[in-house]
C-alpha cells in the first residue's frame, strides 16, 4: 500500500536559521497522524514543504507516491488544507468565498452548506467582520468541502469554543472512517490524543520519536497535588514507582507521575486526604521527561 506522506532526510534552512533537519516520516494511508511540538519547532515548515509552498534545502517528500515539487498541482487537487492562520479576502462574504473555492475545485456547494450549518457559520457575513473563531470555521469548511483524499490541518481548533472543538473532533473521526488521511499539526497534546492514531514529536526541527497515541499517553506526565488532614514527610512517600519531583510542605504534596498514579494514590490513602487534584503539565515538561528517560537509558526512540 502506498504511504500517504513519506519524507526522506527532508531538510530546510532559512539562510543560517534552522527549519527542519533530516526528517524521515512515513504516514500511512487512512490514518490520523499528529505532529506535536511547541511553537517554532518546525511543524508549519513541514506542511509548507509537503505542499510545495517552499522548497527543501535537501531531501524529498512524496504524497501518495507523487513528488512534492514536480507533482505539486496534482497533490493540491487531492488535499484539503487549513493553514495555521487563515487569512483571505476580507471584503468577500463567507458565501462568495466558499463559492470561489468551490469553483476552483468541483463547483459543488452542497458539502459547504452542510459544514457551515454544522459549525453554525453565517454565510452572509463579510470575512473582515468575523471573529477569530468564526474565521477558523470558514477555514475548516473550505478545507473539508471538496471531499479531499488528504487533510492537512495546522492548529485546527484555534479559536473554537469547546463545543465546536468537539464537533470538529467528530468530523475528523467521520472522515477517517471513510478512508481519508488526516495530518494534524498542533501544540495541544489533548487534541492530538483525541484525533490521532499515531503522533510524531518534533523539537528544534528534528523528530524525537513517533509513537502510538496509547504509548504516548502511558509516557505522559501527570501533575498531582494532594492536601492532607495531617502533616506528611518525605519519608512517607519514598520509592513510589513513576513518581518524581516530590515537594512536601507540611500538609501538602505535589509531584509528577509517569504512567499510572495508582501506587501514589495507595500510599496517600494511608493518610487522611482532604483534597486531590491532577492534571496534565505543559508540553515542554512532557519533552523534558522524555529526554530525561532517554538520557538514563542512553538511547533515543527517534525513527
Amino acid at each position: 500500500m502506498t504511504a500517504a506522506i513519506t519524507t526522506a532526510d527532508l531538510t530546510k534552512f532559512y539562510g543560517k536559521h534552522r527549519g527542519v533537519v533530516n526528517l524521515n516520516l512515513e504516514i500511512r494511508d487512512g490514518e490520523a497522524f499528529g505532529l506535536l511540538g511547541p511553537n517554532g519547532a518546525g511543524k508549519t515548515t513541514c506542511i509548507r514543504l509537503f505542499l510545495d509552498f517552499i522548497h527543501p534545502s535537501t531531501g524529498s517528500a512524496t504524497i501518495f507516491g507523487l513528488d512534492s515539487q514536480t507533482d505539486s498541482v496534482q497533490i493540491k487537487n487531492l488535499t484539503g488544507y487549513l493553514p495555521g492562520e487563515f487569512l483571505t479576502y476580507e471584503h468577500m462574504t463567507v458565501f462568495d468565498l466558499l463559492l470561489y473555492f468551490a469553483n476552483m475545485r468541483d463547483g459543488k456547494l452542497e458539502r459547504a452548506y452542510e459544514l457551515a450549518s454544522r459549525f453554525d457559520l453565517d454565510l452572509t457575513r463579510k470575512i473582515g467582520e468575523l471573529s477569530r473563531g468564526n474565521r477558523q470555521k470558514v477555514g475548516l469548511v473550505q478545507a473539508f468541502m471538496s471531499n479531499p483524499r488528504l487533510l492537512i490541518l495546522d492548529e485546527p481548533s484555534t479559536g473554537l469554543d469547546p463545543l465546536l472543538q468537539q464537533e470538529f473532533h467528530k468530523l475528523v473521526t467521520e472522515e477517517i472512517e471513510t478512508g481519508k488521511t488526516v495530518f494534524v499539526s498542533s501544540h495541544v497534546l489533548s487534541e492530538v490524543e483525541v484525533i490521532c492514531d499515531r503522533v510524531g514529536i518534533i523539537r528544534d526541527g528534528s523528530i524525537i520519536t513517533v509513537e502510538e497515541v496509547a504509548t504516548l499517553r502511558e509516557r505522559a506526565l501527570t501533575r498531582v497535588d494532594i492536601e492532607f488532614g495531617e502533616p506528611v514527610t518525605p519519608a512517607d512517600f519514598e520509592n513510589i514507582s513513576g513518581t518524581t519531583n516530590i515537594e512536601i510542605d507540611d500538609y501538602r504534596l505535589t509531584c509528577n507521575v509517569t504512567g499510572s498514579i495508582d501506587p501514589l494514590i495507595k500510599k496517600a490513602a494511608l493518610k487522611t486526604v482532604t483534597r486531590i487534584q491532577s492534571g496534565q503539565p505543559g508540553l515542554e515538561e512532557l519533552f523534558l521527561a522524555y529526554y530525561s528517560e532517554n538520557d538514563e537509558t542512553g538511547g533515543s526512540d527517534a525513527p
